[in-house]
């Protein structure tokens, strides 16, 4: 009995030395492991961010929009999310992906759980990352159809929507974040930490070479080809689109760290919101110097382009520079929206806010990264060159790189969009008749109202003055014919 007694308190001491070290390994590994599910964690919190941006462009376009039009933005919206989503997940990922070659990457294709069409296995944390690229590419084709608000037909949202999920976004993203050939331009990668040009100009792009093909809005022209102004039926809801993209862009750069390693998250969140207010607040003080009206909707658009300028550099910038280029990009959508109205029919300043913010925003890089931020093989802002604390030429170099990269997308997005935009005139066509565009977008192709009560007769209301008409005279069905003499 001694003997057992004397065994056991033996191995049980022995056990006591061996706990701290399997506790310690135990606790070594669940430390790892949940580090990897927090980063995951906070990559999925900001694919979701996100996607409610497209709640936020649905709401601009919508505010932007005559009455006779806001329900055909719903349908673009859902159906344009659902096209790109497939299309990214058979072709885009692939061809977006870090392999293949220069121009295009080879393997991903109709990504899976467990296995991919390459045989290379897959997981969680590669469909976290398939997942949030998916979204940025939601967010590029969002854009797009800003400039073509309440006359394109829906066919040409599909095919093109189609396209521009399996080909056009994908190759702009491989080429800068693949691997591809903007990484490495004379040694030095193009820097856009979160895409005011891979995502923000890509979108406006495809957007201006639609309107090209497209022309203006009705009566958007004089006869003195002088622009008139087409208001949008709801400041209130446009504001609401503009907060929610807001909000969507912590999301959007923040989410971009893809992890929360030494808490950068938060830098690149800071960095944000200084450029969106600097944004809203100069554009708000150049339109009313060139104005004297606190314009509502040039101020939405003076945030929309802070943040699109800072995209490209809320990782890259320090503190102090974030207000500086929110600010400039704040005085550019306002002279922009001002002076392509004049040729342009865009109305929702998308090519303004998003393209030439975005054209800012990335040579802003050149001007201003950190050299305690920027990518290997990169060189600092050429402030930083001024300053003595880089090479001025190597500083000047970079700004070089940054043009090139705007240079090389503009042309690949625009060539492939109105290649694509011009078969679809030249077949199906990309306009609605003129008949269809006077009545409304909403009840000639969606055969329904945004605003039904707006336009339709209600039984529990008495006919008389306060009844709504059609050209005076009270209906109960009214049709697009005779919905043209009244929304023209």
């Amino acid at each position: 009995m001694t003997k057992r007694l004397s065994l056991a308190a033996l191995m049980a001491f022995a056990v006591s030395l061996a706990l701290p070290a399997f506790a310690g390994a135990q606790d070594e590994v669940t430390a790892e492991a949940l580090k990897s599910e927090l980063d995951i964690t906070w990559v999925i919190v900001a694919a979701v961010l996100v996607l409610f941006m497209q709640a936020g462009f649905l709401f601009l376009e919508i505010g932007f929009s005559r009455q006779k039009n806001v329900g055909a933005g719903v349908a673009k919206i859902l159906v344009n999310l659902g096209l790109v989503t497939l299309a990214w997940w058979a072709v885009g990922s692939g061809i977006a992906s870090a392999t293949g070659n220069k121009v295009f990457g080879t393997d991903g294709f109709f990504f899976s759980h467990g296995q991919d069409i390459a045989g290379t296995i897959v997981g969680g944390t590669d469909s976290a990352f398939m997942l949030f690229g998916m979204l940025f590419c939601a967010v590029s084709l969002a854009i797009v159809w800003g400039t073509t608000l309440e006359r394109i037909k829906f066919s040409a949202y599909v095919i093109y929507a189609a396209v521009f999920g399996a080909i056009i976004y994908p190759l702009v993203a491989h080429g800068v974040y693949g691997g591809g050939v903007l990484a490495d331009v004379g040694g030095k990668p193009v820097m856009d930490f979160a895409g005011s040009s891979v995502v923000h100009l890509t979108g406006a792009v495809g957007g201006l070479a639609a309107l090209l093909l497209l022309g203006p809005r009705i009566g958007k022209y004089g006869a003195d080809g002088k622009p008139r102004a087409i208001p949008g039926h709801s400041m209130p809801i446009a504001g609401l689109g503009v907060l929610i993209l807001w909000v969507g862009w912590y999301g959007f750069n923040a989410g971009s760290t893809f992890g929360t390693t030494d808490n950068f998250f938060a830098e690149v969140a800071l960095t944000t919101q200084l450029a969106a207010a600097a944004g809203a607040l100069f554009a708000m003080l150049v339109v009313y110097m060139k104005t004297k009206t606190l314009d509502v909707g040039m101020a939405g658009n003076g945030a929309i382009a802070g943040l699109v300028g800072i995209t490209a550099g809320s990782g890259y910038v320090e503190f102090w520079a974030a207000p500086i280029i929110g600010a400039i990009a704040g005085v550019v959508v306002v002279y922009g929206v001002l002076t392509l109205e004049r040729y342009l029919d865009d109305p929702v300043g998308a090519l303004s806010a998003h393209g030439l913010a975005g054209i800012w925003g990335t040579l802003a890089v050149g001007l201003f990264a950190s050299p305690r931020l920027i990518l290997d093989g990169a060189a600092p802002g050429v402030w930083y060159g001024i300053t003595g604390d880089a090479s001025f030429g190597s500083t000047l170099g970079q700004l070089g790189v940054q043009a090139v990269g705007v240079a090389a997308i503009f042309a690949l997005v625009f060539g492939l969009s109105y290649g694509t935009f011009a078969l679809l005139k030249a077949t199906i066509g990309i306009r609605v008749s003129e008949e269809e565009e006077l009545a409304g977008l909403d009840i000639s192709t969606h055969g329904m109202y945004g605003y039904p009560e707006s336009f339709i007769p209600q039984e529990e209301y008495p006919v008389g003055k306060f009844q709504p008409s059609v050209a005076g005279t009270p209906v109960a069905a009214p049709t697009a014919t005779a919905m043209s003499a009244s929304q023209s």
